[in-house]
C-alpha cells in the first residue's frame, strides 16, 4: 500500500510534522511493509516554513528582528534564489508572548517588515507569506512602517507577493479581524471597537492616499489586518494556503498514487467543512479525481484523525471514510496535550483503525 499522510499541526501540542511522523509509525505497526509519504502542511499558520525546507529544499535564513513588543529575537524564514517563503508567526506570532503579556492596543507587526527587508536585502523578489497566528490587530501599520524605515516599501513595485491563509474575513466591521479574531489575543469589548475603529481610519486615510480600497476584500482581516496592508500596499494576491501548499508539494502525482489518505488537525467539527486544512486535503483528492480518472477509478479513502471531534456525521456525510478521536474517553485535556501522550495516542489510532481494514 501507499499511504500519504497530512496532518495539520496540533496547536500547542504538536507540529505537522510531529503528528505526521506519529502516524507513520501506528501504519507501520500494522502494515510494515507500507510505502509512507509524510507531508508537513499548514494553511497559512504555524510551521508554514517546514515543508519548505524539510520538502522542498529551501534553504533557512535567519534575522534579528522585533517581537510583538518591539523585543529582539531571532525568526527565520526560508530562500530559493530569488522567492522567500515567510512565516509571519515568527514575527508576530501569538506563542512568543505569554498570556499575561498579551497587549492588543500595543503588540506590533513591526518584526515582519524587518524579516521581509532582511530577504529582500539577500535578493529575495518572489514572497510566500502565510498569515496566521498573530498577536497583533495592528492592520499591518507595523509592518508598512518597518518597510518604510528599511527603504523596502521604495521598490515594493519590484518585489510580487502572494499571502496564504484561510480566513476570508473582511478588515473592518461586525466579521472584520477586531470582531473576529481580537479576543484571542486578549482584547476586552472596549479594546475591540477601539482597534475596530483605529483599522477603519486606516482604511479611509490610505484609500484616499492609494484611489482604491482593499479593506473589505476576503482576506483583508487576517492576522489582525495584516492582509489588507499586504494586499493595499504591496498589491499582494490572496490564495488559500492549504491549497497554495499542495501545489508546491505536488500533492496531486501524491493523490493520485495513493491507496489511503490520513489527515487530522487538533479539533474537528462543523467548522472543518468550512475550509479548514483535513477538508481541503478531501477536497483536493476528489477534484483531482474527478478531472483525471474519468469516473474510472474511485479516491482513495481519506481518514480523518483530531484530538476531539464534534459533528461526526456531517464530518462522514462530506465525505471523510472516518473520523477517529485519537484520545480515550474522559482523557483530561491537559494530559492529552503532553507532547508523548498525544504522539502515542495517535500512533495507536491509526495502527487500531488499519487493523480492522485488513
Amino acid at each position: 500500500m501507499k499511504i500519504v499522510i497530512a496532518i495539520d499541526s496540533f496547536k500547542g501540542c504538536l507540529t505537522s510534522a510531529e503528528a505526521n511522523h506519529a502516524a507513520a509509525e501506528g501504519v507501520r505497526l500494522c502494515l510494515p511493509d507500507a510505502e509512507i509519504v509524510e507531508l508537513p502542511v499548514s494553511d497559512g499558520g504555524e510551521g508554514w516554513l517546514v515543508p519548505f525546507v524539510d520538502r522542498l529544499d529551501w534553504q533557512s535564513a535567519e534575522c534579528q528582528v522585533s517581537d510583538p513588543l518591539k523585543r529582539p529575537i531571532h525568526a527565520h524564514y526560508a530562500q530559493n534564489g530569488d522567492a522567500a517563503a515567510i512565516e509571519i508567526a515568527q514575527a508576530c506570532g501569538l506563542t512568543l508572548l505569554t498570556t499575561d503579556e498579551r497587549q492588543p492596543l500595543v503588540a506590533t507587526t513591526y518584526g515582519v517588515g524587518e524579516m521581509i527587508a532582511h530577504a529582500v536585502g539577500h535578493g529575495a523578489r518572489n514572497f510566500v507569506v502565510g498569515l496566521g497566528g498573530s498577536a497583533t490587530s495592528d492592520a499591518g501599520m507595523g509592518m508598512i512602517e518597518a518597510l518604510r524605515d528599511k527603504g523596502v516599501l521604495d521598490v515594493s513595485e519590484q518585489l510580487r507577493f502572494t499571502i496564504a491563509t484561510d480566513v476570508q474575513n473582511p478588515l473592518c466591521g461586525p466579521q472584520g479581524a477586531a470582531h473576529v479574531f481580537a479576543a484571542q489575543k486578549g482584547a476586552t469589548p472596549i479594546m475591540i471597537r477601539q482597534l475596530d475603529l483605529r483599522a477603519q481610519q486606516f482604511a479611509d486615510a490610505s484609500a484616499k492616499r492609494h484611489g482604491y480600497d482593499c479593506s473589505q476584500r476576503p482576506g483583508a482581516g487576517a492576522a489582525g489586518g495584516l492582509g489588507y496592508a499586504f494586499m493595499q500596499f504591496l498589491g499582494a494576491e490572496c490564495l488559500p494556503g492549504a491549497d497554495l501548499l499542495m501545489d508546491m508539494l505536488d500533492f496531486d502525482a501524491l493523490a493520485m498514487q495513493a491507496d489511503l489518505v490520513i489527515t487530522g488537525e487538533g479539533r474537528a467539527d462543523r467548522q472543518t467543512t468550512m475550509g479548514k486544512l483535513p477538508f481541503a486535503v478531501l477536497k483536493r483528492i476528489e477534484r483531482v479525481y474527478r478531472q483525471n480518472a474519468h469516473g474510472k477509478l474511485a479516491p482513495p479513502p481519506t481518514l480523518l484523525l483530531a484530538g476531539h471531534i464534534d459533528d461526526r456525521d456531517l464530518l462522514l456525510d462530506v465525505g471523510f471514510c472516518d473520523a477517529l478521536c485519537i484520545n480515550p474517553p474522559q482523557l483530561p485535556i491537559a494530559i492529552a496535550m503532553q507532547k508523548d501522550v498525544a504522539t502515542s495516542n495517535i500512533r495507536q489510532a491509526v495502527a487500531s483503525y488499519l487493523a480492522t481494514q485488513t
